[in-house]
């Protein structure tokens, strides 16, 4: 098309004798034409004849139509968007306004445990995969789905299929955001961080997964936000426990509803500080508070549970302690009404309580990749701290444990782990039994 109409501009030019007066108009319209072309041309006749401005022409013509024809460059790909990352807290972070497909991340373990007497019990405990989509800057989803056990079957002995966390963040401010779903309860330490290379030990810390009952979530909506110089907050409205699930040795643990068949007729609270403003220090304070007895008709108690943590780290050397105290009320009419209903006394305690000291060593000098840590942790918990009137404790409930062992680290992510528990307890006929665990555990 160019070349056709570059053909009719010269063949009009040449029809036209130089003597008419009109040949300069004519060429100035072709000036114009060429210059729509490229718009840097500038014309320079000078004394050159008619014949010689429309050669001059015709060759500026040529050379924009090689231009034209040259192969245009392959498009330079704009790069992707690039993942954004999200923490598994979600607290409000700058992000694009676009909509963005996080990775999926994910943790896993494989555990070998005995008991003195027992044959040793291999074990892939955990199989964890983590969701992440981002809509906007403003609007992020986060998940987590979890195969305990390897299988699910049907029978007693089977694992177990769940959603430990799939929630909203509406983030407005960084002080400021709105969270929505199947949330963790932001209690204790390991609430919130039991990826396997987080903590030391094959297990998770008796404290922990007793007197918090670790993993603990449930439906919920409620506030996050970084207060700033270091504090930051998580608090929630969520589903309450299941006081007739409590018992003596577990106390609360088994009260977890997880999402299923729970109930917010009279929503539980929960909420925590931490402060994080100190290099390689934190600080965390946790509260829950809520009324347990909806499937119940004459009672209905409330438990109440603090709890104090801190975790710090000194050159080679890390520290990490928690002190737990939970309260049940009514406990003695509660023992009461599921005795009628289930046929036995649970004999809950009206009180609560444990903790843990954890020094770790890291025994391998910092410029290596790999890391080794030595650690010792003594825990005391007890479930029947405190007990109603007319009900006695259980002394095998009143329970200690001296957990030692080594963490070998190849990589960050990736923890190689053995620890010996010489466990005790304040009975004289029920005799706690040590127990060896051996496990690799590892996150991506």
């Amino acid at each position: 098309m160019v070349k056709l109409i570059t053909a009719a501009i010269v063949s009009l030019a040449l029809a036209f004798p130089q003597a008419n007066p009109d040949h300069e108009r004519r060429l100035s319209d072709l000036e114009k034409k060429i210059r729509q072309l490229d718009p840097s041309f500038r014309p320079n006749s000078g004394q050159a004849s008619m014949d010689d401005r429309l050669r001059m022409l015709e060759t500026k013509i040529d050379a924009l139509l090689a231009a034209k024809a040259a192969p245009a460059p392959a498009p330079v790909q704009a790069p992707a968007t690039p993942i954004q990352t999200i923490s598994i807290q979600g607290d409000y972070s700058k992000a694009s306004d676009t909509e963005t497909r996080l990775p999926i991340s994910g943790y896993m373990d494989f555990h070998v445990n005995k008991d003195r007497g027992d044959a040793f019990r291999p074990d892939f405990h955990r199989f964890v995969l983590l969701f992440g989509h981002s809509f906007s800057n403003r609007i992020k989803f986060w998940s987590e789905f979890e195969l305990e056990h390897s299988i699910v079957a049907g029978g007693e002995e089977s694992g177990e299929i769940a959603v430990e966390q799939a929630y909203l963040d509406f983030l407005i401010k960084p002080y400021l955001n709105l969270r929505a779903g199947m949330l963790l309860h932001p209690v204790g330490i390991i609430n919130e961080r039991h990826e396997p290379p987080s903590f030391n030990g094959v297990e998770r810390t008796f404290v922990e997964t007793t007197i918090i009952p670790s993993t603990w979530r449930d439906l919920g909506f409620g506030l996050t936000g970084d207060l700033g110089h270091g504090f930051r907050y998580r608090t929630y409205l969520t589903a309450s426990l299941d006081a007739t699930r409590f018992d003596a040795e577990r106390g609360i643990s088994e009260g977890r509803t997880s999402g299923f068949d729970s109930s917010m007729r009279n929503p539980a609270k929960v909420g925590r500080i931490e402060f994080a403003g100190v290099r390689r220090l934190t600080l965390g304070a946790s509260f829950y508070t809520g009324h347990s007895g909806f499937r119940l008709q004459s009672v209905n108690p409330r438990v109440t549970l603090y709890d104090l943590d801190a975790r710090f780290s000194y050159k080679r050397l890390d520290i990490r302690g928690l002190f737990a105290h939970t309260w049940v009320s009514e406990a003695g009419t509660l023992n009461q009404v599921l005795q009628r209903q289930l046929g036995h006394n649970p004999n809950m305690g009206s009180q609560m309580r444990g903790w843990y000291l954890e020094p770790g060593v890291h025994l391998f000098p910092k410029r290596l990749r790999h890391d080794l840590i030595a650690f010792a942790r003594y825990e005391k918990f007890n479930t029947q701290h405190r007990m109603p009137a007319g009900y006695l404790p259980l002394r095998q409930f009143d329970r200690s444990s001296w957990v030692t062992g080594l963490t070998y680290k190849p990589h960050a992510d990736i923890a190689f782990k053995f620890d010996y528990n010489f466990n005790r307890n304040a009975s004289t006929v029920v005799k706690a039994v040590d127990g060896i665990n051996l496990g690799i555990g590892w996150w991506f």
